[in-house]
């Protein structure tokens, strides 16, 4: 048995699966906001309350919005930020009396995906998070591909690749210090906030799923940003594409669930992608919210 964690900002989540990959046992907390010590023992409780219905598990992952920092084994850009600069793996370990696997959150979101979700069985598999961030995480031939600094995948804070449109410079700011991130563009409250600045006065609730409500109700503002919304993406998607040519790109999110992108998007990169044919599947997330704690589970723990 695998136990998985997923530590969420708002929630954390335990999941069992056996040895074929069902859910054994699966239950969720809210997270202990600001707080450490209290994080360190919720995961210890859920890890206690997975193996006393389940037996004991064989792996412990954990998918944390950050990374550990292969440099000092020190959390690092997690937007919990009660995380940060805390020895997550170490405390955990000693904790549980075990190691751990510790991974991003979007990292584990394309393991799941690419071991039995939407890209099973596929060679290089590209995983995309839109939804309140932007993330992404790369597996090759079923192996997390992590990277020598422990960013591979970091697609959200690269700059939105032109050619840019009026008003696309310098770019909103985005929370990492730097100007015009994929992120400030394609998050879901990036959708929310640039229908708000060309709409000009949109409802004060208005989100991105308001907005994709008005754009399908026949709003021609609302249409018009997803219209932006979508040209945005191919631009960026074609730039992963150039990179990596991914044998599929997997979407997951609030966002990956409008129906919408997975034709407007495709039909959109020929011309951005350099290549003959463009013909990179995208895909919606078949494990849907529960792919990034099934890929945790899925982490193996380095060896002491």
């Amino acid at each position: 048995m695998r136990i998985g964690i997923d530590l969420g900002g708002t929630k954390t989540e335990v999941v069992a699966l056996d040895e074929a990959g069902g859910e054994a046992f699966r239950h969720r907390i809210p997270s202990p906001r600001g707080d450490y010590v209290a994080t360190l023992a919720a995961i210890a409780s859920l890890v206690g309350l997975a193996e006393a219905r389940c037996g004991p598990a064989s792996s412990i992952g954990i998918g944390i919005p950050g990374s550990l920092s292969p440099h000092t084994g020190l959390v690092r850009n997690a937007n919990s930020t009660w995380l940060n600069g805390r020895p997550l793996g170490a405390d955990l370990a000693r904790a549980l009396g075990r190691p751990v696997a510790i991974a991003n959150d979007a990292n584990c979101f394309a393991l799941s995906e690419a071991t039995d979700g939407a890209a099973a069985g596929m060679g290089v598999v590209f995983g995309v998070i839109l939804g309140t961030g932007v993330g992404g995480g790369i597996v090759v031939r079923g192996q997390l591909l992590e990277g020598a600094n422990g960013i591979a995948g970091e697609w959200g804070h690269n700059p939105l690749p032109g050619p840019f449109a009026q008003g696309e410079l310098p770019g909103p700011q985005c929370w990492c210090g730097r100007r015009g991130c994929i992120e400030t563009w394609l998050s879901g409250p990036a959708l929310a906030a640039d229908h708000a600045r060309a709409a000009g006065n949109p409802p004060p609730d208005c989100d991105a799923s308001a907005v994709v409500a008005a754009m399908r109700a026949g709003d021609p503002r609302a249409a018009a940003s997803f219209e932006r919304y979508c040209d945005r993406l191919a631009r960026a998607l074609a730039g992963a594409i150039n990179l990596l040519d991914p044998d599929a790109i997997v979407l997951g999110g609030g966002l990956s669930r409008v129906d919408e992108l997975y034709a407007e998007v495709p039909r959109r990169l020929p011309p951005l992608v350099f290549a003959d044919r463009a013909h990179t599947p995208l895909l919606r997330a078949r494990h849907g919210d529960s792919s990034g704690v099934r890929g945790a589970a899925r982490l193996v723990a380095p060896q002491a």
